[in-house]
């Protein structure tokens, strides 16, 4: 029998994949979004031209009505994505920041802990709640930095370290999430994500910078690398971590009150420019050219996840490589764009 699904943010990249899993699985999801993103319109009439099952709610979780909090209280699964995604916005706007974000995250926790059906409620934080990593060595190689002392990447037991308004606002939410479970009982899930990539995603320069590569070319704009393009981050394929998230939602008896670092790994790591830009020259078949900015704040030099835990408590490991992935996002950017 199929179960009642919420999704906050439902529009949104990761929550348009989200919502297409579940509804192909046979559950009726409830797509919650304020459409104020670019692209949102755009994925929610994807959605609701192919399925029956879906009911698209345009409210805001900073003030959710008394109906809509009637349905959440009838769902099995929260999934609360919606929140402000970018550094720079929230430098420039801090308090709004707060509100979406932690504020936010608060409301949705406090209708789910209310809930006669004590639902599974699953929380999308950010690598960004261990801040700049300034205390881990890192070395510069010809392409790439590299940690001088962490073979596997950033575990969960790495001090957090709250930089930026938007380190500060997920990371409150974050700890608020896992508390819930401890205080309350209720069945929750954290996952620190690194960056997530895909078909769906509408990048901008300051979020989702594969795909905004990607559309920047397309639209032949010039491209600013902010730093020395040496960056690495583990890129995680979406098919991968939503995969994450029923495994981990399966498994909840192990999982419950848990907090996993979840990307790409070692394995599925990549310098933002110097090694992401043979890949591109390679699917447009042209030189690209780029010039650079200064570093932003809060930038850290290499995020790696370390992804053992994920495969400890529920056997996950992502099984898209970049060179994949990358090559699928691009041929539904083309496609789409």
């Amino acid at each position: 029998m199929g179960k009642n699904v919420f999704i906050t943010g439902g529009a949104g990249f990761i929550g348009t994949n989200t919502c297409e899993y579940y509804l192909k699985k046979g559950h009726h999801v409830y797509l919650l979004d304020n459409f104020t993103r670019e692209g949102s319109k755009i994925n929610a009439k994807y959605l609701s031209s192919k399925y029956k099952s879906l009911t698209i709610i345009k409210e805001d979780v900073t003030s959710i009505s008394k109906n809509t909090e009637r349905i959440i209280k009838n769902c099995d699964i929260i999934f609360h994505f919606a929140g402000q995604v970018a550094v720079t916005t929230s430098i420039d706007n801090p308090r709004k920041d707060f509100n979406i974000n932690a504020a936010g995250t608060l409301n949705m926790l406090e209708i789910a802990r209310k809930s006669s059906k004590k639902p599974i409620f699953l929380y999308s934080s950010t690598n960004k709640v261990y801040g700049e990593l300034s205390r881990v060595k890192v070395v510069e190689g010809k392409s790439r930095y590299s940690f001088k002392s962490l073979p596997n990447g950033v575990s969960e037991s790495n001090n957090l370290d709250f930089h930026s308004p938007y380190g500060c606002s997920k990371g409150a939410a974050d700890q608020y999430v896992r508390d819930y479970s401890r205080i309350y009982g209720l069945r929750t899930i954290v996952f620190r994500q690194s960056c997530i990539y895909g078909p769906h995603q509408f990048g901008m320069a300051d979020q989702g910078w594969i795909a905004w590569f990607i559309l920047a070319i397309l639209k032949g704009e010039k491209i600013t690398i902010y730093g020395d393009g040496k960056q690495v981050r583990d890129i995680l394929y979406v098919d991968d971590l939503v995969r994450a998230y029923d495994l981990a939602i399966k498994n909840i008896k192990k999982t419950s009150g848990n907090i996993y670092n979840i990307g790409g790994g070692k394995k599925y790591s990549i310098s933002v420019w110097t090694e992401f830009k043979p890949i591109l020259e390679k699917l447009f078949g042209k030189n690209i050219d780029n010039k650079f900015g200064n570093w932003r704040s809060g930038d850290q030099k290499i995020y790696i996840s370390d992804i053992r835990k994920a495969w400890k408590d529920f056997k996950w490991k992502p099984e898209v490589s970049p060179l994949v992935g990358i090559k699928r996002t691009f041929d539904w950017l083309k496609d789409n764009y």
